[in-house]
């Protein structure tokens, strides 16, 4: 396939998937301990078919997978279903669209929570410009930890920055049991259906940071106020062509809205 400017990846690897989902290309789990890499492994071979070359990342490196002749990269999530889809953990990076030098795209695909089988479907899939889960631009930085802790004072706590993210299921209708990619509104897509106008609008107060006081086993989060508040953020939804055309919509729940909570999340997906 060709590399010229004109040739949109997210178009072209969102159309293999759709297409292959289509054909009924299995998800081939290697091992039942296999709980990470067999949805991204369908995903390699679809991005693969373009006939790209493409960098794969290790275990904690950022983001799954790169292009070579293209700044886009694309990380991968699969929900196992039913099962937690509302979130998902993003362990050490914050979602962005932006990410040294890369338009970063997130790849989410439902499966099977119990298949049958070693071989199960992609049961709906959405890739989403990265943008979508967080507008920010924060750069990468260092885990940070502080010894001294406990009654001896040798243990280590260590600050590492974990985030659990909604997922575009949690964020918009019209969505399940579909495939269906996000895109910036001025961003074409050529051969697809547009299915739905998106918009995310940015909180009036921002979380900086937060301290721990842990006789109270309680956190204060640092807020400051959102210098871009308000600012609107729009996406088109795109379906192939003789595709559904049911519509994708925001959901209307509230956000931007600071708390603490005790932690409940799980890790049952990857």
């Amino acid at each position: 396939m060709s590399s010229s400017p004109s040739f949109s990846i997210p178009v072209g690897v969102f159309t293999q998937c759709v297409k292959s989902i289509r054909d009924g290309v299995m998800i081939r789990r290697v091992s039942s301990s296999d709980k990470e890499f067999h949805f991204q492994n369908w995903f390699r071979d679809r991005l693969q078919a373009l006939g790209e070359h493409i960098e794969i990342g290790g275990r904690n490196s950022y983001p799954d997978f790169r292009m070579v002749a293209q700044t886009d990269g694309f990380e991968v999530k699969g929900l196992a279903y039913p099962g937690r889809e509302a979130s998902f953990d993003s362990n050490s990076q914050l979602p962005t669209g932006h990410h040294n030098g890369r338009t970063i795209y997130y790849l989410f695909g439902r499966y099977p929570k119990q298949p049958d089988g070693k071989t199960y479907p992609v049961l709906d899939l959405v890739i989403c410009h990265g943008d979508f889960l967080n507008a920010d631009r924060e750069p990468h930085r260092r885990n940070k930890s502080v010894k001294g802790f406990g009654s001896y004072g040798d243990i280590l706590i260590r600050a590492r920055r974990m985030y659990v993210v909604p997922t575009p299921f949690h964020l918009a209708d019209g969505l399940a049991h579909r495939q269906t990619l996000i895109l910036p509104s001025k961003t074409g897509a050529s051969g697809l259906t547009r299915v739905g106008e998106l918009c995310r609008r940015e909180c009036e107060r921002l979380v900086v940071g937060y301290t721990y006081d842990r006789p109270a086993d309680d956190l204060c989060p640092k807020l400051i106020t959102n210098p871009t508040a308000g600012r609107e953020h729009h996406f088109t939804a795109w379906r192939l062509n003789g595709a559904p055309t049911d519509q994708v919509s925001m959901k209307s729940f509230e956000a931007g809205r600071a708390q603490v909570d005790d932690d409940t999340s799980d890790d049952d997906n990857t």
